[in-house]
């Protein structure tokens, strides 16, 4: 159950930092309301996350998920480059986050 409560802790920071996309743009209130939830929903579930998985491996799978997502929604959703050495250095975190599930 602590690496699901993970992974979702990882989604709802990609949705963060798209609510935080959508601020910048002039969301407006609903906006940055979603953005707390997506943040705060995040954080409550790595911690709960942290209660039998070891903190550097939660963390650093958190922030993987949450930093590639991050990379790949702004190449999807909002036309950023999609060089292939970024395709790349995405799939690096990715392949760094699944190595460290495997190693612990």
């Amino acid at each position: 159950m602590s690496w699901l409560a993970l992974v979702l802790a990882g989604l709802c920071e990609m949705f963060g930092v798209a609510m935080m996309h959508r601020v910048n743009q002039g969301g407006g209130r609903s906006a940055v309301v979603l953005l707390l939830a997506g943040f705060g929903a995040s954080l409550l579930l790595l911690s709960y996350a942290m209660t039998t998985i070891d903190m550097g491996t939660a963390y650093a799978i958190w922030t993987g998920i949450g930093a590639s997502g991050g990379a790949a929604l702004g190449m999807v959703a909002y036309g950023e480059s999609k060089h292939p050495k970024r395709i790349l250095f995405i799939a690096l975190i990715l392949g760094a986050s699944v190595g460290l599930k495997l190693a612990s």
